[in-house]
């Protein structure tokens, strides 16, 4: 499909004995708010890291940004922003120095870095603790600023491993807001979360269980799929069938 920016057909990842991903088949449009949800334990992470080039598939296909993930993972590892679940900013050193350093990785010329790196301080309303070291942020700051600098290079998708795990629900909705704003500015947005109130958020969901997709859509026409009015209902459905354990 034209209008695609992810397209994976039977993808499949196995440990040994132990298949992780188990032939799933999606596609994720430009410019929407894709969320892939599952408890822990049902494949989420481990399909990322193949959409990310950060693992190879066992079988199976797909294409992010354009881009083979079998023989072009470096082409979409600069294509493509990611922030993982576990802090990835250095906290030994200022907001500043961060925006900085991201920006060098992602490629981007000194002199439009330091008007991207002004326009976020100002967007973040972190002008005033650019000098601040990151370890004294509170952790809501700290993940709106992960957030920014996995964008820094205005990337076609960005990638959010549990984004908001941690933070208070006034943080988490000012992080959704953060996420609309790049939507808006024509980023794609492929979100894993354990949070079910934020799966209202995106355009589409999927859910995975022991591997495999068991159920994609929008959350009103899942809901009124399932005959529920949530979507963490769904997710207790499903999740009753499932048959792994952590």
């Amino acid at each position: 499909m034209d209008n695609c920016v992810i397209e994976v057909e039977h993808l499949t990842k196995r440990f040994g004995d132990f298949t992780a991903v188990d032939d799933i088949t999606f596609s994720v449009r430009k410019g929407e708010i894709f969320g892939f949800l599952g408890a822990n334990g049902a494949g989420k992470t481990t399909a990322m890291r193949m959409l990310t080039g950060l693992s190879f598939p066992t079988s199976g296909r797909g294409q992010v940004a354009g881009f083979d993930i079998r023989t072009q993972s470096e082409m979409i590892k600069k294509h493509i922003g990611y922030m993982s679940q576990k802090f990835a900013l250095y906290g030994d050193l200022t907001v500043k120095d961060n925006m900085e350093l991201f920006a060098g990785i992602y490629g981007v010329s000194r002199r439009e870095a330091g008007k991207r790196i002004g326009e976020l301080l100002e967007r973040l309303s972190l002008a005033g603790e650019r000098n601040t070291m990151v370890r004294e942020l509170p952790q809501g700051w700290k993940q709106k600023l992960a957030f920014s600098v996995s964008i820094i290079h205005r990337p076609g998708i960005v990638f959010l491993d549990e984004p908001t795990g941690g933070v208070d629900p006034a943080a988490r909705r000012q992080f959704w807001e953060l996420i609309y704003e790049a939507v808006d500015e024509g980023i794609t947005a492929f979100v894993t979360t354990h949070y079910m109130d934020e799966a209202e958020y995106c355009n589409r969901i999927s859910m995975m269980v022991d591997g495999r997709i068991e159920a994609l859509d929008s959350p009103s026409a899942l809901k009124k799929e399932y005959g529920v009015s949530s979507v963490a209902e769904i997710f207790d459905i499903l999740a009753r069938g499932a048959k792994r354990t952590e």
